[in-house]
């Protein structure tokens, strides 16, 4: 990507990030984030800025990217899921369709190098402690060139969820890069979507990083 000058701890001189809501059909149901305008180079970006600096919207008004849906790990990235409940979680990797029911055990971890969605959106993990698509945690991203925009969202989770009450937390390989936690109980946690507008809760972080989700204390 095109570099830009004077890059500054949560502030880009001349570049205005604008932003649009957009909602995928009922069937996937899910939001997703993609970035607009230029943005600095990876190397740049990240020996410049702290945790958190790279926020954009969880709203879909970014350069579209077309690519297979098919899981290649081409640029190194990924993200770990590891189920550390003593329930079975139900999971789809949902992209311009709802993506196929999958399942993971107690104890078990699924991993899912980042993908682009043919349709040009974004990538939603929905998770659910049912096998249907109701009552999910979603972990969602957006692989723009060098950067993974990625957020966790509650907004179709209910706030009795099994989630909640475990609590879960992503972290990543990058100590530049953003991390989110819903501690046990956190009905209102601040690091995630709880409304579509929660823009705070949208990060961006280099394409090879490796980010973990735990849900449940990790061990």
């Amino acid at each position: 990507m095109p570099g830009i000058k004077d890059i500054q701890v949560f502030h880009i001189t001349n570049i205005t990030f604008f932003s649009t809501f957009f909602h995928q059909t009922n069937q996937a149901n899910m939001y997703f984030t993609k970035a607009l305008s230029l943005l600095a180079t990876i190397g740049t970006l990240a020996s410049a800025a702290p945790t958190g600096s790279m926020n954009v919207t969880h709203l879909d008004n970014l350069p579209t990217t077309h690519g297979s849906a098919n899981t290649n790990g081409a640029n190194g990235g990924s993200v770990d899921i590891h189920n550390n409940m003593k329930d079975t979680i139900y999971y789809w990797s949902v992209s311009q369709d709802a993506g196929s029911m999958k399942s993971l055990e107690p104890g078990a971890s699924y991993t899912e190098s980042w993908r682009t969605n043919p349709d040009g959106g974004g990538i939603s993990i929905k998770m659910a402690m049912k096998p249907e698509q109701v009552d999910v945690l979603q972990y969602e991203y957006t692989l723009q060139g060098d950067t993974i925009f990625w957020d966790l969202s509650l907004i179709d989770m209910g706030t009795g969820s099994k989630f909640t009450e475990v609590g879960f937390a992503v972290t990543s390989n990058d100590s530049g890069c953003p991390s989110a936690t819903c501690a046990p109980g956190d009905t209102a946690c601040a690091d995630a979507y709880l409304v579509w507008n929660d823009d705070h809760a949208t990060h961006g972080c280099p394409a090879g990083t490796q980010m973990t989700l735990n849900i449940g204390p990790a061990a």
